[in-house]
């Protein structure tokens, strides 16, 4: 038996193309592995640049150029400490509950989404 779920409830003064816009958005901003990747580790708590690259193993510009974007989006928070910048997830709580939903959802489609034809990890 297959629950039926409503759409989430308009908010006001928004349409829902626009609210659909900004979800597909969001989600596009999730969708690079090293954005995703660097989101994940800024879950842990504050990170300078120099800190991701080590971690992740990605080029300083690389980190970067993802961190803008996640500034930009208003996803990330970032402050002066001494000569570097102190990166910091905006709304952990909401980020962190996005990714446990993606993680259960995953779980629950096993292999379906890495080998979907249009986006999974043959397509690239």
């Amino acid at each position: 038996m297959k629950t039926q779920v409503s759409a989430p409830a308009p908010v006001a003064g928004i349409s829902e193309t626009s609210a659909l816009t900004a979800a597909a958005c969001l989600f596009h901003v999730f969708s690079d592995r090293s954005r995703l990747a660097i989101v994940q580790h800024l879950a842990s708590g504050e990170h300078r640049v120099v800190d991701l690259t080590k971690h992740l193993g990605l080029a300083q510009s690389t980190v970067s150029k993802h961190l803008l974007c996640l500034l930009d989006c208003g996803l990330v928070t970032v402050r002066p400490q001494g000569r570097a910048s102190v990166y910091a997830l905006a709304y952990q709580e909401a980020t962190l509950q996005v990714l446990r939903a993606a993680e259960n959802l995953l779980a629950l489609t096993g292999d379906a989404v890495e080998l979907c034809p249009r986006y999974g990890t043959e397509a690239r």
